[in-house]
Protein backbone atom coordinates (compact mmCIF):
# COMPACT_ATOMS: atom_id res chain seq x y z
CA UNK A 1 0.00 0.00 0.00
CA UNK A 2 1.54 3.32 -1.03
CA UNK A 3 1.59 6.34 1.27
CA UNK A 4 -0.19 9.44 -0.01
CA UNK A 5 1.31 12.91 0.36
CA UNK A 6 -1.68 14.12 2.38
CA UNK A 7 -1.02 11.42 4.97
CA UNK A 8 2.68 12.29 5.02
CA UNK A 9 1.75 15.94 5.55
CA UNK A 10 -0.28 14.93 8.60
CA UNK A 11 2.57 12.74 9.83
CA UNK A 12 4.99 15.68 9.59
CA UNK A 13 2.62 17.94 11.52
CA UNK A 14 2.35 15.42 14.38
CA UNK A 15 6.13 14.91 14.40
CA UNK A 16 6.67 18.66 14.64
CA UNK A 17 3.92 19.49 17.12
CA UNK A 18 4.18 16.27 19.17
CA UNK A 19 0.41 16.30 19.66
CA UNK A 20 -2.67 15.33 17.64
CA UNK A 21 -4.59 18.42 18.73
CA UNK A 22 -1.71 20.81 17.95
CA UNK A 23 -1.17 19.13 14.58
CA UNK A 24 -4.89 19.46 13.90
CA UNK A 25 -4.81 23.19 14.65
CA UNK A 26 -1.84 23.59 12.35
CA UNK A 27 -3.59 21.74 9.53
CA UNK A 28 -7.06 23.09 10.39
CA UNK A 29 -8.57 19.62 10.77
CA UNK A 30 -9.95 17.88 13.85
CA UNK A 31 -7.64 15.68 16.00
CA UNK A 32 -9.67 12.55 15.24
CA UNK A 33 -8.91 12.96 11.54
CA UNK A 34 -5.22 13.40 12.36
CA UNK A 35 -5.28 10.20 14.39
CA UNK A 36 -6.95 8.25 11.57
CA UNK A 37 -4.38 9.47 9.05
CA UNK A 38 -1.52 8.42 11.30
CA UNK A 39 -3.15 5.03 11.88
CA UNK A 40 -3.53 4.59 8.10
CA UNK A 41 0.19 5.22 7.61
CA UNK A 42 1.09 2.80 10.40
CA UNK A 43 -1.07 0.16 8.72
CA UNK A 44 0.57 0.86 5.36
CA UNK A 45 4.07 0.47 6.80
CA UNK A 46 3.09 -2.26 9.26
CA UNK A 47 4.95 -0.45 12.02
CA UNK A 48 4.11 2.08 14.76
CA UNK A 49 5.38 5.57 13.91
CA UNK A 50 4.75 7.25 17.26
CA UNK A 51 4.74 6.33 20.91
CA UNK A 52 2.69 8.34 23.41
CA UNK A 53 4.96 9.77 26.13
CA UNK A 54 4.31 12.12 29.08
CA UNK A 55 5.45 15.02 26.89
CA UNK A 56 3.40 14.05 23.83
CA UNK A 57 3.88 11.97 20.69
CA UNK A 58 7.50 10.84 20.16
CA UNK A 59 8.81 9.25 16.97
CA UNK A 60 9.68 5.57 17.00
CA UNK A 61 12.70 4.29 15.05
CA UNK A 62 10.40 3.67 12.09
CA UNK A 63 8.99 7.16 12.48
CA UNK A 64 12.48 8.63 12.45
CA UNK A 65 13.25 6.81 9.20
CA UNK A 66 10.01 7.96 7.60
CA UNK A 67 10.70 11.54 8.74
CA UNK A 68 13.68 11.86 6.43
CA UNK A 69 11.75 10.59 3.42
CA UNK A 70 8.72 12.78 4.18
CA UNK A 71 10.91 15.88 4.47
CA UNK A 72 12.44 15.16 1.07
CA UNK A 73 8.97 14.80 -0.47
CA UNK A 74 7.91 18.09 1.12
CA UNK A 75 11.06 19.79 -0.16
CA UNK A 76 10.51 18.47 -3.70
CA UNK A 77 6.92 19.72 -3.74
CA UNK A 78 8.03 23.17 -2.55
CA UNK A 79 10.66 23.35 -5.29
CA UNK A 80 8.18 22.18 -7.93
CA UNK A 81 5.65 24.79 -6.82
CA UNK A 82 8.21 27.57 -7.07
CA UNK A 83 9.39 26.40 -10.48
CA UNK A 84 5.87 26.14 -11.90
CA UNK A 85 4.53 29.36 -10.42
CA UNK A 86 7.71 31.32 -11.04
CA UNK A 87 9.01 34.34 -9.17
CA UNK A 88 6.26 36.88 -8.72
CA UNK A 89 6.69 40.48 -7.68
CA UNK A 90 5.76 39.62 -4.07
CA UNK A 91 6.21 36.82 -1.57
CA UNK A 92 3.29 34.55 -0.71
CA UNK A 93 2.38 31.56 1.41
CA UNK A 94 3.46 30.98 5.02
CA UNK A 95 6.93 31.37 6.53
CA UNK A 96 7.72 30.46 10.14
CA UNK A 97 10.67 32.02 12.00
CA UNK A 98 12.18 30.61 15.19
CA UNK A 99 13.94 33.07 17.48
CA UNK A 100 14.93 33.62 21.12
CA UNK A 101 12.27 35.58 22.95
CA UNK A 102 14.35 38.77 23.20
CA UNK A 103 14.68 38.98 19.42
CA UNK A 104 11.08 37.94 18.93
CA UNK A 105 9.76 40.63 21.26
CA UNK A 106 11.92 43.66 20.47
CA UNK A 107 13.16 43.26 16.87
CA UNK A 108 11.00 40.95 14.78
CA UNK A 109 7.56 42.59 15.25
CA UNK A 110 8.44 45.77 13.34
CA UNK A 111 10.78 43.99 10.90
CA UNK A 112 8.21 41.35 9.98
CA UNK A 113 5.41 43.91 10.00
CA UNK A 114 7.19 45.88 7.28
CA UNK A 115 7.82 42.74 5.21
CA UNK A 116 4.16 41.74 5.53
CA UNK A 117 3.07 45.24 4.44
CA UNK A 118 5.14 44.85 1.28
CA UNK A 119 3.81 41.34 0.59
CA UNK A 120 0.02 41.13 1.09
CA UNK A 121 -0.12 37.41 0.21
CA UNK A 122 2.51 36.43 2.78
CA UNK A 123 1.72 35.02 6.25
CA UNK A 124 4.55 35.27 8.82
CA UNK A 125 4.68 33.25 12.03
CA UNK A 126 7.16 33.87 14.85
CA UNK A 127 7.98 31.01 17.22
CA UNK A 128 9.45 32.70 20.33
CA UNK A 129 11.11 30.10 22.53
CA UNK A 130 13.84 30.29 25.20
CA UNK A 131 15.56 27.33 23.57
CA UNK A 132 17.07 26.24 20.27
CA UNK A 133 14.41 25.71 17.59
CA UNK A 134 14.92 22.54 15.52
CA UNK A 135 15.26 22.99 11.76
CA UNK A 136 15.81 19.27 11.19
CA UNK A 137 12.28 18.62 12.49
CA UNK A 138 11.03 21.68 10.59
CA UNK A 139 9.73 23.48 13.68
CA UNK A 140 10.51 26.58 11.62
CA UNK A 141 11.59 27.47 8.08
CA UNK A 142 14.50 29.53 9.35
CA UNK A 143 15.99 30.50 12.71
CA UNK A 144 17.60 33.61 14.16
CA UNK A 145 20.22 32.38 16.64
CA UNK A 146 22.84 33.88 18.95
CA UNK A 147 25.58 31.43 17.97
CA UNK A 148 26.57 29.65 14.77
CA UNK A 149 26.00 25.86 14.83
CA UNK A 150 28.92 23.67 13.83
CA UNK A 151 27.00 20.48 12.99
CA UNK A 152 24.11 19.50 10.78
CA UNK A 153 23.13 20.17 7.17
CA UNK A 154 22.65 23.88 7.69
CA UNK A 155 23.56 27.17 6.05
CA UNK A 156 24.70 29.93 8.40
CA UNK A 157 24.76 33.66 7.67
CA UNK A 158 25.89 36.30 10.14
CA UNK A 159 23.27 39.04 10.35
CA UNK A 160 24.78 41.67 12.65
CA UNK A 161 26.48 42.38 15.97
CA UNK A 162 24.48 43.78 18.86
CA UNK A 163 25.39 45.21 22.27
CA UNK A 164 24.26 44.64 25.83
CA UNK A 165 24.77 46.72 28.97
CA UNK A 166 23.82 46.65 32.60
CA UNK A 167 20.64 48.69 32.98
CA UNK A 168 18.05 49.75 35.54
CA UNK A 169 15.03 52.00 35.89
CA UNK A 170 15.79 55.53 37.08
CA UNK A 171 13.45 55.24 40.06
CA UNK A 172 15.17 52.03 41.13
CA UNK A 173 18.54 53.79 41.12
CA UNK A 174 17.18 56.77 43.08
CA UNK A 175 16.10 54.54 45.97
CA UNK A 176 19.11 52.22 46.14
CA UNK A 177 22.78 52.51 47.12
CA UNK A 178 24.85 54.40 44.55
CA UNK A 179 26.69 52.35 41.92
CA UNK A 180 30.17 53.59 41.06
CA UNK A 181 31.96 50.29 40.39
CA UNK A 182 31.22 46.60 39.82
CA UNK A 183 31.76 45.81 43.52
CA UNK A 184 28.76 47.99 44.41
CA UNK A 185 26.43 45.55 42.62
CA UNK A 186 26.51 43.20 45.61
CA UNK A 187 24.13 45.58 47.37
CA UNK A 188 21.55 45.39 44.56
CA UNK A 189 18.76 43.09 43.36
CA UNK A 190 20.22 41.44 40.24
CA UNK A 191 18.13 39.84 37.48
CA UNK A 192 19.38 37.25 34.99
CA UNK A 193 19.01 33.77 33.54
CA UNK A 194 18.37 30.65 35.60
CA UNK A 195 21.91 29.18 35.48
CA UNK A 196 20.97 25.61 34.58
CA UNK A 197 18.52 26.78 31.88
CA UNK A 198 20.96 28.84 29.80
CA UNK A 199 20.53 27.09 26.45
CA UNK A 200 23.43 28.85 24.69
CA UNK A 201 26.79 29.85 26.17
CA UNK A 202 26.51 33.24 24.46
CA UNK A 203 23.66 34.05 26.88
CA UNK A 204 25.82 33.59 29.97
CA UNK A 205 26.20 37.36 30.36
CA UNK A 206 26.71 37.62 34.10
CA UNK A 207 29.78 35.36 34.09
CA UNK A 208 31.63 38.26 32.45
CA UNK A 209 30.55 40.79 35.08
CA UNK A 210 31.75 39.05 38.24
CA UNK A 211 28.19 38.87 39.61
CA UNK A 212 27.75 35.50 41.33
CA UNK A 213 24.19 35.77 42.68
CA UNK A 214 20.98 36.26 40.71
CA UNK A 215 18.04 36.98 43.02
CA UNK A 216 15.44 37.38 40.27
CA UNK A 217 15.97 34.70 37.62
CA UNK A 218 14.05 33.56 34.52
CA UNK A 219 14.74 31.55 31.38
CA UNK A 220 13.11 34.43 29.44
CA UNK A 221 14.99 37.58 28.43
CA UNK A 222 11.67 39.40 28.24
CA UNK A 223 10.77 38.54 31.84
CA UNK A 224 14.20 39.78 32.94
CA UNK A 225 13.70 43.05 31.07
CA UNK A 226 10.24 43.48 32.55
CA UNK A 227 11.76 43.19 36.02
CA UNK A 228 14.29 45.85 35.10
CA UNK A 229 11.82 48.32 33.61
CA UNK A 230 9.38 47.83 36.49
CA UNK A 231 12.08 48.88 38.95
CA UNK A 232 12.44 45.46 40.59
CA UNK A 233 16.16 45.15 39.96
CA UNK A 234 19.18 45.64 37.76
CA UNK A 235 20.34 43.34 34.95
CA UNK A 236 22.12 42.91 31.62
CA UNK A 237 19.82 44.18 28.87
CA UNK A 238 19.96 44.27 25.07
CA UNK A 239 20.65 47.84 23.95
CA UNK A 240 17.92 47.43 21.32
CA UNK A 241 15.39 46.69 24.11
CA UNK A 242 16.20 49.77 26.22
CA UNK A 243 14.07 52.19 24.12
CA UNK A 244 11.06 49.95 24.87
CA UNK A 245 11.49 50.55 28.60
CA UNK A 246 10.49 54.05 29.65
CA UNK A 247 13.00 55.38 32.18
CA UNK A 248 15.49 52.52 31.72
CA UNK A 249 19.12 53.71 31.58
CA UNK A 250 22.53 52.09 31.27
CA UNK A 251 24.63 51.54 34.39
CA UNK A 252 28.44 51.29 34.45
CA UNK A 253 28.32 51.47 30.67
CA UNK A 254 32.10 51.78 30.32
CA UNK A 255 32.91 48.98 32.75
CA UNK A 256 30.32 46.45 31.51
CA UNK A 257 29.76 46.38 27.74
CA UNK A 258 29.09 43.12 25.90
CA UNK A 259 28.94 42.39 22.17
CA UNK A 260 27.18 39.40 20.65
CA UNK A 261 26.02 38.43 17.15
CA UNK A 262 22.87 37.23 15.44
CA UNK A 263 22.98 34.47 12.80
CA UNK A 264 20.39 33.32 10.29
CA UNK A 265 20.22 29.52 10.18
CA UNK A 266 18.52 27.61 7.38
CA UNK A 267 18.35 23.99 6.30
CA UNK A 268 20.87 23.34 3.54
CA UNK A 269 18.19 21.82 1.30
CA UNK A 270 16.31 25.14 1.25
CA UNK A 271 19.01 27.13 -0.54
CA UNK A 272 17.27 26.45 -3.88
CA UNK A 273 13.98 27.93 -2.69
CA UNK A 274 13.86 31.42 -4.18
CA UNK A 275 10.99 32.44 -1.93
CA UNK A 276 12.99 31.73 1.23
CA UNK A 277 16.09 33.33 -0.28
CA UNK A 278 14.21 36.56 -0.89
CA UNK A 279 12.55 36.50 2.51
CA UNK A 280 15.89 35.84 4.22
CA UNK A 281 17.47 38.81 2.48
CA UNK A 282 14.63 41.10 3.57
CA UNK A 283 14.71 39.73 7.12
CA UNK A 284 18.47 40.21 7.54
CA UNK A 285 18.35 43.73 6.11
CA UNK A 286 15.42 44.58 8.39
CA UNK A 287 17.14 43.25 11.53
CA UNK A 288 20.33 45.19 10.75
CA UNK A 289 18.35 48.38 10.29
CA UNK A 290 16.28 47.84 13.45
CA UNK A 291 19.30 47.07 15.65
CA UNK A 292 21.16 50.15 14.37
CA UNK A 293 18.05 52.34 14.83
CA UNK A 294 17.25 51.18 18.37
CA UNK A 295 20.86 51.14 19.56
CA UNK A 296 21.23 54.67 18.23
CA UNK A 297 18.45 55.78 20.59
CA UNK A 298 20.39 54.61 23.65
Amino acid sequence: MAAHWDDLRVFLAVAREESLSAAGRRLQVDPATVGRRVARLETAFESPLFVKSPTGYALTDAGQRLMGHALRVEQSLQEATEEMVGQSSGLSGQIRIGAPDGVANYLLPRVCGRIADDNPDLDIQIVALPRVVSLSRREADLVVAVSAPTAGRLTVQKITDYKLHLAAARWYLRNRPKITCVEDLKDHMVTGYIPDMIFDKELDYLSETGIDRVRLASNSASVQFNWVRSGAGIGVVHDFAIPWGRGVVKVLKDEISLTRSFYLIRHADDRRLERLNRFSEALCEGIRHEVAHLEGQT
